[in-house]
């Protein structure tokens, strides 16, 4: 990646680069770096810069009257700059540095799944879901094979909706371990790339960009949610944030410039937030209520201070705003209908405050982390639900940031503003467990707010303090590349010279980043994945797997080959039709089970034995032969048909 130059400020998001190695170039009349001195000398005329920058860029050898390149020489260029841009090394940064970070998945994409079987299976089938439906009965899309016979069951828990075009190359159990792994790098990947964007689009030169985008991207607290993709899915709001501010021409360190505006970004930044939603409302939600108080900031601003604004912007925000809130009321409308058929779907105050974060989660780590797991073990003896607590931004982060709330290129008023939103997220994502349980911050959330109630971990609104202290940090390198232009300037020789710091001086500020990257290293395991005991796609549904109950994820998962109704399932509540299934079960197979569940419509029932001990269905009887039932027995099942004829 190349250093920021004069232009970068003037247009964070633009690709500039005219320095030469040792940082110096011809002096445009421009001013110098922020924070140099001036020189006090007269601009040498034009004359003179004509002939200076003649002097630099011609060896001497082009003719005097070359002919314009051709079409393909053209097109050729094109794709050098293409190819040698800020973006594209940007991008291609982070998928390395994704790929790295998470291996050796990349080379185990069809056998394993990150953590455990039991979140990513889930999610893994949920993928598989959304492409089977969309190709066969996109309108079935609510209704799924598993929960049978429950109504709306794809709305139990986040949906992945937004990963659809992906999904649709599922086909069966394999490729959607493979689709998951690759999505699962890719959240990774987008979300350095997306905090980088945001990062030069306020302002901020490349090395601190990198550095911050590095901590949003692999804080340690991600580390325990390695089994929640979802959860990992947070690149769309940083990016969302960053086409929204290029659109309307905004940056920290310049403020709006009317001429900077671009309609198009704008609906690009709408519908990218729109795409963020729809992976999940549990991150969702709390990004709509982030747009919309910022979008009564910028209205405020706007009725004080009566910026330009082209008609383009207004009509792109009109345009996006619509299709943004459109499809926010139609996602939130569908997971209303299950809140009012499932009441059992509902939180109370002490079911999340069992979940929410301590005040010292923040400095805790996850037990996953490879750096400070086992150090923090004692500390995580005392947490409630440890896996949602253990929130380490990260000890690099910190001290970047709290080194930015004094020293920053950001103007002492922002640096105001990012403390006290960063402790208002803290107070937030404490939940119950902030002061008076919550009343000055999560409680008005939860009683007020149209779907904050449904949010059971609030815990997870770190991402954004993560977010907040990335902007601090990254304004503490920034400031510090800028004296090290300033010092440099003032200390050249030849006064027609705009110089800057040499490139090997700034890539010194990129050592941090390998602080940052040491800190999210995992000690996770990836978990082989069982393969189906029974041949899935064979079995006649409706069908009940017991034991039932945890381990229902590979049932789900399974049930990708074929689809089969299956009355088990795995999401963020028991709904309590199937609690009742698994009631009639627990004495299978005696007769009275037997009769309960034919009545109840499950046609097979498959006992996985090696699973049983432990559970609920321990004593369970596989060498009964109940009269009138099907037995087949295999080396890793018992398939009970209920009705052979």
């Amino acid at each position: 990646m190349r250093n920021s130059t004069e232009g970068d400020r003037e247009n964070p998001m633009a690709i500039t680069e005219t320095t030469s190695e040792d940082g110096r170039e011809p002096d445009d009349g421009s001013p110098a770096p922020a924070g140099g001195p001036r020189d006090e000398a007269a601009p040498a005329p034009a004359d003179d810069h004509d002939r200076w920058r003649r002097f630099a860029d011609d060896d001497g050898t082009a003719p005097l009257d070359a002919a314009p390149p051709g079409r393909w020489r053209r097109t050729g260029r094109l794709l050098v700059r293409g190819a040698r841009s800020e973006w594209t090394l940007a991008g291609l940064f982070s998928v390395l540095l994704a790929v790295a970070m998470t291996w050796p998945l990349a080379k185990d994409l069809d056998d394993v799944v990150p953590h455990d079987t039991g979140d990513p299976l889930l999610l893994t089938y949920i993928l598989g879901w959304v492409g089977h439906a969309l190709r066969e009965n996109p309108a079935g899309i609510w209704d799924t094979n598993s929960f049978w016979p429950l109504t709306d069951a794809y709305l139990f828990t986040d949906t992945l909706l937004g990963y659809a075009p992906l999904a649709l190359f599922i086909t069966g159990p394999t490729s959607a371990l493979v689709v998951y792994n690759l999505l699962y790098i890719g959240t990774f990947a987008l979300a350095f790339l997306g905090a980088y964007a945001l990062l030069r689009q306020l302002g901020a030169r490349v090395a601190g960009s990198a550095v911050a985008a590095a901590a949003f991207a692999y804080a340690p607290w991600k580390l325990g949610q390695a089994g929640h993709l979802q959860v990992l899915s947070v690149g769309g709001i940083a990016l969302a944030l960053a086409m929204l501010a290029r659109g309307h021409g905004w940056s920290l360190r310049d403020g709006f410039r009317s001429e900077r505006q671009r309609p198009g970004w704008i609906v690009a930044g709408w519908l990218t937030a729109l795409w963020q939603f729809s992976i999940g409302a549990g991150l969702g939600i709390p990004f709509v209520y982030l747009l919309l108080g910022i979008g009564v900031v910028v209205g405020l601003h706007w009725l004080v201070t009566r910026p330009r604004l082209r008609w383009q912007t207004l009509a792109a925000d009109g345009v996006g705003g619509v299709v943004f809130s459109l499809g926010v009321l139609w996602i939130a409308d569908k997971h209303a209908v299950v809140a009012r058929a499932y009441p059992e779907a509902v939180r109370d105050v002490d079911y999340i405050s069992w979940f929410s974060p301590t005040w010292q989660s923040f400095i805790i780590a996850p037990e996953e982390s490879r750096v400070w797991g086992a150090a923090h073990e004692a500390a995580r003896a005392d947490l409630t639900w440890a896996p949602e607590q253990a929130l380490l931004v990260g000890f690099t982060l910190v001290a970047l940031a709290v080194a930015g709330l004094v020293w920053s290129c950001w103007t002492g008023w922002q640096r105001c503003w990012l403390l006290l939103g960063g402790a208002a997220v803290f107070a937030v994502s404490m939940g119950p467990n902030f002061l008076d349980r919550g009343a000055w911050a999560w409680a008005p959330l939860y009683e007020y707010a149209p779907g904050w109630d449904a949010i059971r971990t609030p815990g997870r609104l770190a991402i954004y303090l993560t977010l907040i202290l990335a902007v601090l940090a990254a304004g503490t390198l920034t400031r510090i590349a800028d004296e090290a232009d300033a010092v440099a300037h003032a200390a050249r020789v030849d006064k027609r010279l705009k110089v800057k710091a040499p490139k090997r001086v700034h890539a010194l500020l990129f050592l941090p980043i390998g602080l940052v990257l040491w800190e999210g290293l995992t000690v996770a395991p990836y978990v082989p994945v069982p393969e189906a005991p029974v041949d899935m796609a064979a079995l006649e549904g409706p069908v009940l797997f017991l034991p039932s109950g945890g381990g229902d994820t590979k049932v789900q998962y399974w049930s990708t080959d074929g689809f089969v109704e299956v009355a088990n399932g795995v999401a963020a509540f028991t709904p309590d039709e199937q609690a009742g299934l698994r009631s009639m079960s627990l004495d299978f197979p005696n007769d009275e089970s037997v009769a309960s569940l034919r009545e109840a419509g499950i046609e097979t029932v498959v006992v996985l034995p090696g699973s049983l001990p432990g559970s609920d269905w321990s004593g369970l009887d596989t060498e009964a032969e109940p009269f009138g039932v099907g037995v087949e027995r295999t080396d890793d099942a018992v398939i009970y048909d209920l009705d052979p004829n």
